[in-house]
């Protein structure tokens, strides 16, 4: 799946996500049911069946009537399932608090990014996005060595998930007490198994790193002392994996725990690497709006969706925290159509025939920009707002700006 493909399906998650936080029910009656891809759809019909014969008990008759109604619309909902999907099924059914006394009927089925690891069934006041919300982690792969000269560990960090790949206790002789000449001896012997033990070290790191250097964006490494200097400073790790090595960091451990208290300690660097990558971006449009003749920056909601439509947009910077809709109207004798960046306060009329036009739908704007930058072959990146640039998208333009190939003819 391309980049931006990605992008996209994480915005509509997390927007899901904020809309169902935002949602109570009036007692127990909010039903948030996880199915694992492995799961048996019969066995969770099964399941459903008891708590349905357990939920004719509640003694309140309102939560009674809407957790069976509840039950029951999932198990209707479920007969268009034979498996599970890839990544398993998450529903979130229930009466959610509207006006006054009033609830209404809610329905949200969602297929995460990522596989649902348990089954779960959960009656309460509120949805339990608990699982859902650790997949919002951004999920990018780092190389990880812990060493000394006892010990150290190789592995990965794959989101938010350690894996080792290997565990090498060394060979090298612990501190002695001879003299004169004999102790020279000793110390080039300790020298050289100290060597041999990095050696090997290095090779294993290589040969688990080098297969996947370009989906790595970062390698750390961490230890007690000196070792891990001397480790990256000489000829141990081949170049592709130097060049990756981020940063060096004071730890305890060498063992899997110290891979646990490397990605600790290394938690900033990475995310300083993001809002690094985010900088970058926002300076390349920096830089253009700040030339003599505006560059080939453009931002401004009209401007940018006028330069989309003649494909003229380059890449396109999009907030993370861009919530906003686009009004679609439509003219009830022709069909001609007209897009507002807001509802509309006085009636529109259509501009060939003098009709007033309808509201036809709305859809989300950022949704919409990823359309139009498909259709114009646009490089589409979502910045977060934990930078100061980040920050400056969202207060000074708007939430989106855009560099482009050329300059169109009319913008907005």
């Amino acid at each position: 799946m391309a980049t931006d493909d990605l992008q996209l399906r994480r915005y509509e998650f997390k927007r899901a996500l904020q809309e169902l936080e935002t949602l109570k029910g009036r007692g127990t009656e909010l039903i948030s049911l996880y199915i694992p891809p492995s799961k048996m759809i019969s066995d969770v019909v099964q399941y459903l069946r008891e708590e349905f014969s357990t939920s004719s008990n509640i003694k309140s008759k309102s939560t009674r009537k809407n957790v069976l109604s509840a039950i029951e619309s999932i198990m209707s909902r479920l007969k268009n399932y034979k498996f599970p999907p890839e990544t398993g099924l998450v529903f979130f059914v229930g009466h959610i608090a509207t006006r006054g006394d009033q609830t209404q009927m809610y329905t949200r089925i969602i297929e995460p990014p990522e596989p649902i690891q348990t089954f779960s069934y959960m009656c309460d006041s509120n949805f339990h996005l608990e699982q859902l919300k650790l997949q919002l982690a951004v999920k990018e792969a780092y190389g990880l060595v812990v060493i000394d000269r006892k010990e150290a560990t190789i592995g990965f960090l794959n989101g938010t998930n350690i894996t080792m790949v290997a565990n090498e206790q060394s060979l090298v002789p612990s501190k002695h007490h001879q003299g004169g000449q004999s102790s020279r001896r000793y110390e080039r012997l300790i020298e050289i198994a100290a060597h041999e033990f990095f050696k090997k070290v290095g090779e294993i790191a290589n040969n688990a790193f080098v297969p996947v250097i370009k989906d790595l964006k970062a390698v750390f490494i961490g230890g007690p002392g000196a070792t891990k200097e001397y480790f990256f400073e000489k000829d141990y790790l081949r170049n592709e994996v130097k060049f990756k090595v981020k940063d060096l960091f004071d730890i305890g451990y060498t063992d899997e725990t110290g891979l646990k208290e490397l990605v600790d300690k290394a938690a900033d660097s990475m995310k300083e690497m993001q809002i690094a990558r985010e900088k970058d971006l926002i300076n390349k449009f920096m830089m253009e709006i700040r030339k003599p003749d505006g560059g080939l920056g453009v931002y401004g909601e009209a401007a940018i969706r006028s330069a989309m439509e003649q494909k003229a947009v380059d890449l396109l910077l999009l907030s993370e925290g861009l919530n906003k809709a686009q009004y679609f109207y439509k003219c009830p004798s022709d069909g001609n159509e007209k897009v507002l960046g807001k509802l509309a306060d006085d009636p529109i009329m259509c501009e060939k025939c003098g009709t007033q036009m309808e509201l036809d739908h709305e859809e989300d704007i950022v949704e919409a920009f990823y359309k139009m930058a498909e259709e114009g072959n646009t490089k589409v990146e979502m910045i977060s707002g934990d930078s100061e640039e980040g920050k400056l998208l969202q207060k000074a333009f708007g939430g989106m700006v855009g560099v482009l190939r050329y300059v169109p003819k009319v913008m907005g």
